[in-house]
């Protein structure tokens, strides 16, 4: 069985006391979910999720530094993928796309954004980070 690793974040913004978050549309299948990709050899998972945002949306995030998950899940025969997700604050919106690989990206609020994401397990990211947010801020 083959591995293979990936890292990425859930980017969020404050909009007029509203959480929204960045979810991005790939290309080919059209699925959405957050910015992510391959971890490269001597790269920390954190230097990873950086690097796979900047280069999928143009963005400059800082990482909450202590939220961290992850997931795992067989995209096809004989192959294993972890994916680990940060969180990640942004104050600009300026987007830019990596048109080779994303589509389209909307910042949306969490009711939207879950219903959204293509994948449960994409969701059950957004539900983590949500419920995170929620009791930071109590």
């Amino acid at each position: 069985m083959k591995f293979e690793k990936s890292c990425g974040a859930v980017i969020y913004k404050e909009n007029k006391g509203e959480v929204q978050y960045l979810i991005i549309s790939h290309q080919g299948d059209g699925h959405w979910c957050f910015p992510k990709g391959h971890q490269e050899k001597k790269e920390t998972e954190e230097e990873t999720a950086i690097r796979e945002i900047k280069e999928e949306t143009g963005l400059k995030v800082k990482l909450v530094s202590d939220f961290r998950t992850q997931i795992e899940y067989f995209p096809k025969k004989n192959i294993s993928k972890e994916v680990i997700f940060f969180l990640a604050k942004v104050k600009e919106e300026v987007v830019t796309i990596q048109l080779e690989e994303i589509s389209d990206f909307k910042w949306l609020g969490y009711d939207e954004a879950l219903n959204r994401i293509t994948y449960e397990r994409s969701r059950e990211v957004l539900e983590k980070v949500n419920s995170y947010l929620k009791a930071i801020k109590e």
